[in-house]
This record gives C-alpha cells, structure tokens and sequence, in this order.
C-alpha cells in the first residue's frame, strides 16, 4: 500500500467518534499503531471500544493482555455498560496456581526463554482465532522479559510482520513505565497516538490526545481534550476553520429598536461582536435581544453561559418584557450552563460545533469570556481557541457575540484579555455621573463591515430591552466614567424610575 491517504473503505473505526474525526475516517486496515500513556490515561478503554467497534461491524477482535486478568477486564466493560462475553480475551496473567509451580514457565520469568514461550502462546492464539482486529496489552512487560532493547526491537519487528500477514489492525499498549529513553517502537509502527494528562489546581481530571505519527493520513495535528465517560472515550477535537469554505445567504441581524440601528447598523451574518464593559452595565441584555429577535424571525440562536444561573436569567429577561423561556420551549433558543470545575478548553469548541453543524444555528453568545477563562489553566493559550472559534464561526455565516467583562466600575478599566483585534465589531459600554446619577453610556469603537454612528449615547434598561438617547454632546470624558460638563446637558435622557430595570 503506498503512503498516499487511503480512502474510507480502507480505514478501521476506532469506535471513539473525534478520534475518527482527527484521523479523518479512522485507521488504515493492516497496520500495527502504538497507543501510549501513563496508567489511568484511558489505553484500556482505548482497545475495548476499538474491539467493540470491530464486533459491531462483523469483525473478529482479539485481547491479548500480559497486565491485567480477565476478570479485571470485564469488570471495566460493566463499569462502561459493555458486555465482553463475545470478545476473545487471552490472560497471559500470571496466575495462584503458576506461583505455587517453579516447574512451569510463565511469562514472569527473566529467563531468556520465557520470551519465545509467549510469543508462541499469542501466535497460536491468533491462529486459532483468526481475527481482524487485535489488542496488545501491554509491551512493559514483553520489554522485561526480552531486557535486551535490540532483542525486543527484534521481537516486536517480527510481530509486525506476522500480523501485517495475517492482514490485522494492531493496536500496541504501552504504559511507559520501563525505564528507557530509547523511542525505537514509534519508529517501528505505523502511528503513534500519546495519552496524557493536564496537570489541574483545581476541578476534574482532564485529559488530551496528541496523534504524533500517521503514515498515509492527512490526520489533524495538536493537541485535543478527551474525557474518560460512562460508556467510553470521548474526544473533542480541536476546532480549526472548516477545511471548505461555506456558502451562506449574506445579510444582517437588526435589532426592533431604530436608535440602535442607526448606532450600530445591525449585526452582520458571518461577522463577530466583542460586547465590552463592567459589571452589569447591560451585556448581557443586549445580546439576549438579538437572540430574542433571532428568534423572533425563526433563526435558532444559542447562548454560554459561564456566570449567570438559567432561572435567573429568565427572571431577568421576563422583567423587560423578553420572553425568552417561550422561545426556548420551542427549540429556537438554546442555554447551556457551563460549570467551571468541569469544562475541558476542548469542550465548547466541540459544542459550538455540534449546535451550528447539527441544528444550522445562526447567532452563538459566549457569556462571558472572564468565566471561560476561570474554566480553562491554559490561559496563554486562550486567544488562539477564541481565533479558531471565530473564524469557524465566521466561515459558517455565524452571527457571534463574545462579552468580556472589565474590572472595575468607574475610571480606568481593565479587560482579563485583549481580544478586540479579533472581533469585526466591538462595543464599549461604560458608567458615568451626570445630575447625581449614574448612568450608562453606549459607544461603537469599531465596525468592519457597514457603517455605524461615532457618537457617544446614553442608554438605559428598560421594558422592552433597552432605550437610547441622543449623543451625549456636552460632555467630555463619558467614556473614562469621569466626564466634564461643558453645556447645558443635552442629550442627557430623563429620568423614570418606575420603568428602571438593572442589566447585566
């Protein structure tokens, strides 16, 4: 078989969906991979699902395990819900009874011999067998007994040829706990695929998956986060830019409320939006607008939420007259919670993926990019998920609205992470004191696509969303949230405390 990308009919699932995905259709039949990681990384489960996978489809699989019993297999089956009972399982384990008998050899022995004696019970094994899919666990322990790395090299070269001849899929477990530097099995397999972990302060156990070495697949590289779930592996791969661009019908979001447009211009399909400022100036608000319009017009829109609980946000919203709870029960309108502790940087991108893949959604809401930034410990590395989640988005014709809480509430303001070179669109909101009052005030700073206003506008929260005054002329410095005054104050809205709501 050449090196060139095998088609599809040619590829072994894996049985793990993203990994499939990552390989773009699976693994070339007939070949012998390595799968390596620390204990506790998922290798074990790795190989069932792989097997699993072969059974599903009418093919034969074989587990060979030098490291853990029978019994200790099916009882990770029935902790994922599988039954092993038509899976081949051979236990080269050492057994109560071999320890009471020198006489018999076993594959504990260092003696030189105890090596041949294995290799021979695995190969009449597969003979007897006949599969098509087959499991190693692991080498640790055929490195001890051969204790010589040429011998094993050796060895292992021997066994590749053999099961290439039997026209199997190999796949060879490695827990990397010998003592060796030497990396002579990844240049002996076909691919290399590493399990590691993600050392974390705090929260769960998170995983990635790095596809190292792939003869003849164009796999995607980089690093992708898997969980190990009830029912197996899951992986989320990393999410890049669609390798064909789509098509999608131009056009622009605009909101019910005219003031707006004229400042804004609506938002365009395709286009993101950075909605910057303190703590509840109205965020949040906004965006729930556009998805209520989105929704409105028949456009399923889904929101991230990071800080703020779902039953609150319904409260909230109910309060200005946006019935958002109405257009959730009808599926044009998806919330997700996202829970800090538990969230995996692959994650949302993974979500993200499947909400605008699978149900053709047109808006999605990060809220807010402060919580995501809690959620994930890889913080340098967090614009470029965000520019590969932009640029997805972007390319799908996606209206994407990120909101990026800044510290403080007057005066200078600092923002967790510069992201507005990003963004088509940002929109700056800030508080200032004018008559006594605190207010809120609204401006454009940048727009690619379309034209919007340069002015300054007051805006408060109100039924219905939010209202906007004219620009704020007479003042200078709104948006350091010190102005000075140097007019008679016009512009400045008046004031009805009866029809007040606080945003977010």
């Amino acid at each position: 078989m050449s090196e060139a990308e095998t088609s599809n009919s040619d590829r072994a699932s894996t049985g793990i969906e993203g990994l499939d995905y990552i390989l773009k259709g699976g693994l070339s039949r007939n070949r012998l991979y390595l799968v390596q990681g620390n204990p506790g990384t998922g290798k074990t489960t790795m190989g069932l699902q792989f097997l699993l996978e072969g059974e599903r489809k009418g093919e034969k699989g074989l587990y060979i395990t030098l490291s853990e019993s029978k019994e200790e297999l099916i009882a990770v089956g029935d902790s994922h819900g599988w039954s092993l009972e038509n899976l081949n399982i051979y236990d080269l384990t050492i057994s109560g009874d071999t320890l009471k008998d020198d006489s018999r050899y076993t594959v504990f022995h260092p003696a030189e011999v105890e090596l041949d004696e294995t290799t021979k019970a695995v190969l009449n094994e597969v003979e007897r067998v006949n599969p098509e899919r087959v499991v190693f666990d692991s080498l640790s322990e055929m490195r001890m007994l051969a204790s010589d790395p040429l011998r094993f090299r050796r060895q292992i070269l021997a066994l590749k040829q053999y099961f290439i001849g039997r026209r199997c899929t190999v796949l060879l477990l490695d827990d990397r706990t010998a003592e060796t530097t030497q990396r002579q099995l990844e240049s002996i397999a076909h691919g290399v695929i590493n399990l590691e972990y993600v050392p974390t302060e705090y929260g769960k156990q998170r995983h990635n998956m790095r596809v190292v070495k792939m003869r003849g697949i164009n796999f995607q590289s980089g690093s992708h986060d898997f969980n190990i779930e009830t029912g197996g592996i899951v992986v989320f791969p990393r999410l890049g830019a669609p390798e064909i661009k789509s098509t999608f019908q131009p056009g622009t979001l605009k909101s019910n409320l005219e003031d707006l447009e004229e400042l804004l211009g609506g938002l365009d399909y395709g286009t993101s939006t950075i909605l910057t400022g303190p703590a509840g100036i109205g965020k949040s608000t906004i965006s729930l607008m556009y998805a209520h319009t989105a929704a409105e017009n028949g456009e399923r829109s889904a929101i991230y939420l990071f800080d703020e609980n779902v039953e609150t946000l319904y409260q909230r919203t109910s309060a200005l007259g946006l019935d958002v709870k109405k257009y959730v029960r009808d599926g044009l309108i998806n919330i997700r919670q996202i829970k800090l502790a538990e969230l995996t940087p692959g994650e949302l991108g993974h979500l993200v993926r499947q909400e605008v893949e699978e149900f053709n959604t047109r808006m999605v809401v990060i809220d807010s990019v402060n919580g995501y930034l809690m959620s994930t410990p890889q913080e340098r590395f967090l614009t470029m998920q965000f520019h590969e989640l932009l640029g997805f988005l972007n390319q799908k014709g996606v209206v994407s609205i990120i909101i990026v809480g800044q510290y403080g509430l007057i005066g200078t303001m600092q923002s967790p992470i510069d992201m507005s070179y990003l963004a088509d669109t940002v929109v700056l909101l800030r508080y200032f004191e004018a008559d006594g009052e605190v207010r809120q005030a609204m401006s454009v700073l940048k727009k690619r696509t379309g034209l919007h206003e340069r002015t300054i506008r007051e805006f408060r929260i109100a039924k219905g969303g939010i209202q906007l005054g004219q620009p704020l002329k007479d003042f200078h410095g709104v948006l350091t949230g010190v102005p000075l005054y140097h007019g008679k104050g016009e512009g400045l809205m008046e004031r009805n405390g009866s029809d007040d709501n606080e945003g977010k």
